[in-house]
């Protein structure tokens, strides 16, 4: 019958200074294993007498392929435990920094092996640490691990705390640009993830904001990709792409500069516009994946929400019939479809032939859409202001009852 016996941290470390001695020399006989283990514990305990942290953790690591290789997984777990635990004892962060880079070195060697324990270890280590930038690093290195070693649902949910990460961590531009960049891939390759992706490449391109020219052109590539993802996504139907630098870098870009003109399209030009770029470049379409029809079908849509926005509060169905180039009998299908995608409420006036507007989305919301609403405030403050003043005035009258009808009700 086994009995559990309480162990200092210096007994633990000891432990695993043996086990890993041991299995290091397991193959060879008893007469040259046994002088080495002995040797080696009483390195592991001459480090721990002088205070020498990140000695011991390089010591006790010398033999972690084969730990990998030859224990089990609830083994591994407490190994790495002891050794991760280390960090606590580092005189300074730079010390704990060295010492978390060795395990963390050693834990993503081989990400195929045990994925989902290696990043166990990580996250681990990630809790023992106290300075905030060495938590970014371990973080970001277990973003590397669960990506290669395919294990990337482990630590997705993490990403909902990123802007508390973020506010702890308090790291630099460039390292805010290869962490949304890095989370933003991770998302794209896992199934149901593709909105938030792109919600983390909009970050990563927003981090170029007052970059220098030759910065902002690190972004091309992954500024064309938030185009296209956009342009394809057919449930997405505004954005602030084009305010963006590492964006609006594209218009005059000899080679994306046809991409840059088709955002334009899809966010301030209508139906005609797009089919007119679509018959000079289809092939353009074509190498990025974008289907013809489906473009087709977001314009029309687009173009719906453009023509409620801009109108009086009416549309005819004549208009909708000719700026979506349908026909008389699809005006109606259409009108529905955007309101399904919460493009534009209104009702239909079959009577009249006309679509009441109640509300619209704007595809872009800059200064003039600002302006805009600037405006239907002032109209509504009036508004309320005028409704207060009459409310007021008979409020007035109401009190000043004339001195014959108070006689007569007293009657």
């Amino acid at each position: 019958m086994s009995a559990l016996v309480e162990t200092t941290d210096e007994d633990a470390t000891l432990a695993v200074a043996r086990f890993t001695a041991e299995m290091a020399w397991a193959n060879a006989g008893p007469e040259v294993a046994e002088p080495e283990v002995i040797h080696c514990i009483e390195e592991a305990q001459s480090y721990m007498l002088e205070r020498r942290w990140s000695d011991l953790v390089s010591l006790l690591l010398t033999s972690a392929d084969l730990i990998f290789a030859n224990s089990a997984e609830k083994d591994l777990e407490c190994i790495f435990t002891v050794i991760c635990n280390l960090v606590t004892k580092a005189g300074s962060p730079d010390e704990a920094l060295a010492m978390a880079d060795q395990i963390v070195t050693k834990v993503t060697q081989q990400p195929s092996d045990k994925p989902a324990l290696r990043l166990r270890i990580l996250f681990n280590l990630y809790n023992m640490l106290e300075n905030p930038y060495s938590k970014f690093l371990v973080y970001e290195r277990a973003l590397k691990l669960a990506a290669n070693g395919k294990v990337a649902d482990l630590i997705i949910p993490s990403f909902k705390k990123m802007d508390a990460f973020l506010k702890e961590w308090n790291i630099r531009k460039n390292n805010q640009q290869e962490l949304f960049l890095a989370i933003s891939n991770i998302l794209k390759d896992n199934k149901g993830s593709a909105r938030d992706s792109y919600s983390f490449l909009l970050k990563y391109l927003a981090t170029f904001d007052g970059e220098d020219a030759y910065s902002i052109s690190e972004a091309k590539e992954e500024a064309v990709r938030a185009i296209i993802e956009f342009v394809r996504a057919p449930d997405m139907f505004q954005c602030d792409l084009l305010d963006m630098p590492a964006v609006a870098q594209l218009e005059k870009d000899g080679k994306y500069a046809l991409v840059y003109r088709l955002l334009q399209i899809f966010l301030i030009q209508r139906l005609d516009s797009y089919l007119e770029f679509q018959a000079a470049n289809s092939a353009l379409l074509k190498s990025y994946g974008l289907v013809h029809e489906d473009c087709i079908t977001k314009m029309r849509l687009m173009s719906l929400a453009d023509l409620a926005s801009k109108g009086s509060g009416e549309i005819p169905y004549a208009s909708v019939r000719d700026t979506l180039r349908v026909t008389d009998d699809d005006v109606e299908f259409w009108i529905v479809r955007a309101i399904s995608a919460k493009l534009v409420d209104c009702k239909m006036d079959q009577m009249h032939q006309v679509a009441v507007v109640n509300r619209s989305t704007e595809r872009v919301f800059g200064p003039p859409q600002w302006k805009e609403l600037h405006s239907r405030l002032a109209v509504w403050k009036e508004n309320i202001a005028n409704i207060i003043r009459n409310i007021q005035k008979a409020n007035a009258a109401a009190d000043q009852t004339p001195e014959a009808l108070q006689g007569l009700a007293i009657q």
